[in-house]
C-alpha cells in the first residue's frame, strides 16, 4: 500500500477491529498506517505495533494538523448524539479538514438509504456523503446496516420479560456483524481502490422482529413473544422503563424506520469485499448465549 491511510476513531469498536484486519488479515504494513483518537492514551496497543497514534479530535481546532501528511482517511462517523446537529457538525469540520490537509480520498462510515431513512439522525449521514462528495477528492461510502451487536441493547431484557415490545411491524433488517463489516472496510483500504464508491454492507438475510425472535428462541431455549405496540406506546414503554428522554425519539425512529421499509436491504458487498463468508445471526446469537441468558 503506498501513501498513509489515517483512520480516525482508531480506539472505538470499529475502528479498533478495522485497524486489526488491515495489520492482521490483510497485511498492511504498520508503517502505512496512522491510528486517531480523541484520546491517544487507548491507542497504546497499536502503537506498540509500531503503527503511529495521533490526537485527533472533531471538536479540535487544530484538527487539520491530525490529518497531515495523510494521503487517504477513513472518517468514522462519530456516536455525538446528545444534541441536534452536533454529529453534523463534527462530521463536516473532518471532511473540511481533510481536504485542507490535502488528503486525497476520503473514506467515510454511513447508514444505508441515508436520503429516506426516517432515522432521526440519517440527515447526518446524508449531509456528511454530501460534503464529501463536494471536495471533489476520490471517496468511498461505507453504508453498514444495524449491527448484531445492537441487538444486545434490547435482547437480554426481552429475554427475561418473555415479550419483546417493537413498533417495527413486518418491516426486515439485515443485521450484519460489526467484525464483518470491519474485515470489509479493511479489504477495500488495503486495495486502495481509485474509483468512486458506495457500498451497503449488510448481513446475508432480512428477517422481522418475529423471525429474530424465533431464531433467539431456537437458541437460548426459552420463549420470546413478539407484542406489536405504536410508535406512542413504545415511547411510553422506554420511558416507563427508565430510558433517558433524549434518547427515546431516536431509539423509536429505528423501529419507524423498519417498519417503512427503508432498512430492507440484503447486497453481497461486505463477502464481495472481504472475500470471506458472512456470520449468520444463529452462529452470532449461539455466540453471545451466556449474556442472551444473564
Amino acid at each position: 500500500m503506498t501513501g498513509k491511510l489515517l483512520v480516525t476513531g482508531a480506539s472505538g469498536k470499529l475502528g479498533a477491529a478495522v485497524v486489526h484486519h488491515l495489520l492482521d488479515t490483510f497485511h498492511v504494513p504498520a508503517s502505512s498506517l496512522i491510528a486517531g483518537s480523541r484520546d491517544p492514551a487507548r491507542l497504546a496497543d497499536i502503537a506498540a505495533r509500531g503503527v503511529e497514534t495521533r490526537a485527533v479530535d472533531f471538536d479540535d481546532a487544530a484538527l487539520a494538523e491530525g490529518f497531515a501528511g495523510a494521503d487517504r482517511v477513513l472518517i468514522i462517523s462519530t456516536d455525538a448524539l446528545d444534541a441536534e446537529g452536533t454529529r453534523l457538525r463534527q462530521q463536516l469540520v473532518a471532511v473540511a479538514a481533510a481536504k485542507s490537509a490535502g488528503v486525497s480520498h476520503i473514506a467515510y462510515t454511513s447508514m444505508p438509504n441515508p436520503g429516506e431513512a426516517k432515522v432521526l439522525f440519517a440527515p447526518d449521514h446524508k449531509g456528511t456523503e454530501d460534503a464529501i462528495k463536494a471536495t471533489g477528492l476520490g471517496y468511498t461510502i461505507f453504508r453498514n446496516s444495524w449491527y448484531m451487536e445492537n441487538l444486545m441493547m434490547t435482547l437480554p431484557q426481552a429475554l427475561a420479560m418473555g415479550q419483546w415490545f417493537t413498533s417495527a411491524g413486518t418491516g426486515r433488517i439485515a443485521h450484519i456483524a460489526r467484525d464483518d463489516v470491519a474485515r470489509a472496510i479493511a479489504a477495500s483500504l488495503a486495495k486502495e481502490a481509485s474509483e468512486n464508491a458506495t457500498y451497503t454492507l449488510t448481513g446475508p438475510a432480512a428477517r422481522t422482529t418475529e423471525d429474530i425472535a424465533a431464531l433467539v428462541s431456537k437458541v437460548t431455549g426459552k420463549p420470546l413473544a413478539v407484542v406489536h405496540v405504536s410508535d406512542e406506546q413504545l415511547a411510553q414503554g422506554m420511558e416507563g422503563a427508565g430510558v433517558p428522554a433524549p434518547m427515546v425519539p431516536t431509539l423509536v425512529s429505528f423501529d419507524t424506520n423498519t417498519r417503512d421499509g427503508k432498512v430492507d436491504i440484503v447486497t453481497d458487498d461486505a463477502t464481495a469485499l472481504s472475500g470471506s463468508g458472512a456470520t449468520s445471526l444463529e452462529d452470532f446469537l449461539t455466540t453471545v448465549k451466556p449474556a442472551l441468558l444473564g
